[in-house]
């Protein structure tokens, strides 16, 4: 029983241990709602589908951290993107600019779903034709027909 009561003691000292706080707000409210505000616009590097604001990825707190910083040198929010931008290129933006470079990504979807309605027409066009019934000639008739009569006096 003591054994038990040991390991058990063990485990959670060691789970504590492992266990993450969560981080403590900036000092300044004001810093933190726009930190917040800011983050929500960006995209996590590392999750890349979450929000800069709601990532736990370690690069994600360092990315804040250094937001933080940027807040508090008195750098605009334009200025503060264009930095991410400048370092971690447009992906980092949830709305990036429409420009040559990232066409690919605002009308890709698009070209994808007109190339899908494309191909299903195409394949649809492809199997109407070939449902078509075949015809036959007067001989092929004759022996179908001679072939359905001798199954009908069969029976």
């Amino acid at each position: 029983m003591k054994l038990l009561i040991t390991l058990f003691l063990a485990l959670q000292c060691a789970f504590a241990v492992h266990a993450n706080e969560a981080a403590p707000l900036a000092e300044d409210p004001v810093v933190e709602q726009r930190l917040i505000a800011i983050a929500e616009e960006l995209r996590c590097l590392v999750c890349q589908n979450e929000s800069l604001a709601g990532s736990r990825a370690d690069l994600a707190n360092d990315l804040r951290r250094e937001v933080r910083t940027l807040i508090k040198a008195n750098k605009s929010d334009a200025e503060i993107k264009e930095f991410l931008v400048s370092r971690y290129g447009d992906f980092v933006l949830y709305r990036p600019p429409v420009k040559p470079v990232t066409w690919l990504l605002w009308f890709g979807p698009l070209l994808l779903l007109v190339g899908a309605v494309w191909l299903l027409i195409g394949i649809i066009r492809r199997n109407q034709n070939q449902k078509n019934t075949p015809v036959m000639n007067a001989e092929q008739r004759a022996k179908a027909q001679a072939l359905l009569q001798e199954n009908d006096s069969k029976k």
